[in-house]
């Protein structure tokens, strides 16, 4: 390991995300992997993180226990659930580290303690963290607000596996916040997430959101923005989720230096003001 490598943990090592985690930070240059981290009672406990995710041994074991991890560590990078992620901040927020968060399905309340946290850590939050994705929101936001909402109606598709427990997912709101922001509403007040039954015609300038979940899908967003006549669809579909992986480790990276503060992906990618 060299000297400038920023030392990382992956937290929920044994999961899809973990273990696709550690394979992006054994091969990127610039990063190491410090320790892995898996729940209590986990099967992946005192194995190779290496072995587990297919690179061979790097003579890191799974562990339970991320305050010793944390304290000499550089960041963590967390797609876990919402309630280890408020626990992983806080612990992040204590060791004054980088804390990139790709965790979907997190309450308000959720993500006032990582606003919290984001006093003492650097804390980079994202519903996606790939480029195309976060690019895809700069697009989104662009074409609401060009489009006047009396005559453009706006839509928001997903797709993911069966396995995903959150819906719509993050992309998705990240999606429709793009959208509202573009038409300046409150996508909260504005968004329509159920339609069943007798629900009488579309109410003008709301976003609606659709939700499909099967088989191995890794996530296939769309934005359309229907007119009188017209259709104009904004679209990303991922192939392979290292592009998450890849995303929030170059945020880590970006991150390493930054005062402590809440980020997203769009300060990053340099795209917060577009």
């Amino acid at each position: 390991m060299s000297e400038n490598e920023m030392k990382l943990v992956v937290v929920g090592a044994g999961g899809r995300m973990g273990q696709t985690l550690i394979r992006v930070i054994h091969e990127t240059p610039g990063v190491t992997l410090h320790a892995a981290i898996e729940r209590e009672g986990s099967p992946f406990l005192g194995k190779d993180a290496g072995e587990l995710s297919g690179v061979g041994s790097i003579g890191v074991a799974v562990t339970s226990d991320p305050l010793q991890a944390f304290l000499n560590a550089e960041g963590v990078v967390d797609f876990t659930a919402p309630a280890a992620s408020v626990t992983f901040a806080g612990l992040a927020a204590q060791a004054r580290i980088v804390h990139v968060i790709g965790t979907t399905g997190c309450s308000i309340d959720d993500e006032e303690k990582f606003t919290a946290a984001s006093r003492h850590a650097r804390v980079v939050k994202s519903g996606n963290m790939s480029l195309g994705v976060n690019l895809l929101s700069v697009l989104t936001k662009q074409a609401a607000r060009a489009l006047p909402a009396e005559g453009w109606d706006i839509e928001i598709i997903e797709m993911h596996h069966k396995h995903k427990v959150d819906a719509p997912s993050g992309t998705a709101l990240l999606l429709g916040e793009a959208a509202a922001e573009g038409r300046g509403i409150d996508l909260a007040s504005q968004s329509v997430r159920v339609r069943d039954g007798h629900t009488g015609p579309r109410p003008g300038g709301t976003i609606g959101f659709a939700t499909l979940r099967g088989g191995s899908v890794v996530g296939d967003h769309s934005v359309i923005l229907a007119g009188e006549g017209e259709l104009v669809t904004l679209s990303h579909s991922a192939r392979d989720r290292s592009i998450f992986a890849r995303g929030a480790v170059a945020a880590a990276l970006w991150a390493r230096n930054k005062k402590p503060g809440q980020y997203s992906m769009l300060d990053v990618l340099g795209l917060s003001n577009q």
